[in-house]
């Protein structure tokens, strides 16, 4: 068994104090024997403007905050899944979400682009988003081979699709976010317990959790869900994290008894 974390935080649009935050919050972790550690959405800036991402993209390999992932990585000997950062895309108006992954050795070893964009007005709030105004979205899936078994990545609005999981075939998903408290409120555990349960998987969900200067507010509620879609740890609000035992023997034991995905008839182009 492996112990993984997922990170919460409460971001702010200063990008030197959202990554002295992270590193506590991932030696915190760390120090209670995690061995993968995976950061919210948007964990290095929350910013005023949907747009000030834009001024702070990076070059695909080079940056502060890819540097302080890879760095993070090898200096606590972990695996890390860095939320998404603000990468240079196709569109030089816009960025991509990306996602990275880094191994023990602080090489990076994946990257994932979200795929589905939140341009949504909250039912029941004021608030209105337009992530398509400054992101410009991935097109595929991610499954990777890790020592902690199959890994697949995505995105905070990716939960509402449960088609974009069933065809991953991974044994753990994790899923950065930064889910609004109005919609956290009603889907967030909702929506990760089903996918755990529908894909018979783990999941790790580090999410924003908390008041953040821009005037908006997240659900956080971190947690880490198992095969069987029983809640393993939860954190509720504010800078913190979960940490949970990550049990592949069990995960084999659970589809062995309850083949459900043998049962299939349907399947996803």
């Amino acid at each position: 068994m492996n112990r993984c974390a997922a990170i919460q935080m409460a971001s702010s649009p200063n990008i030197s104090a959202n990554l002295l935050e992270a590193d506590k919050l991932i030696a915190e972790a760390v120090k209670a024997g995690a061995k993968l550690v995976a950061l919210p959405e948007n964990f290095a800036l929350m910013g005023d403007h949907e747009l000030d991402k834009i001024k702070a993209k990076e070059v695909d390999g080079s940056g502060p905050i890819q540097n302080f992932l890879a760095s993070v990585a090898k200096k606590h000997a972990i695996w890390v899944v860095g939320g998404t950062i603000p990468i240079v895309g196709n569109d030089g108006n816009k960025v991509r979400a990306a996602c990275l992954v880094y191994n023990d050795q602080g090489e990076r070893v994946a990257r994932y682009d979200k795929v589905h964009l939140f341009d949504v007005s909250v039912p029941g709030s004021d608030d209105v988003y337009r992530e398509s105004d400054s992101i410009e979205p991935g097109t595929e899936s991610l499954v990777i081979d890790t020592p902690f078994g199959r890994l697949g990545i995505a995105v905070c609005y990716d939960l509402r699709f449960p088609e974009f999981f069933r065809k991953m075939g991974m044994e753990i998903l994790i899923i950065p976010s930064a889910f609004t408290a109005e919609t956290g409120a009603a889907h967030w555990e909702l929506l990760l317990r089903a996918r755990a349960v529908e894909n018979l998987c783990y999941v790790i969900a580090p999410n924003q959790g908390g008041f953040h200067l821009n005037g908006r507010k997240t659900f956080g509620h971190s947690m880490i869900i198992d095969p069987w879609g029983v809640v393993l740890d939860c954190y509720k609000t504010g800078g913190g994290f979960v940490s949970a035992e990550i049990d592949i023997e069990r995960l084999e034991k659970v589809r062995g008894a309850f083949p459900a995905l043998n049962h299939r008839r349907f399947f996803c182009e």
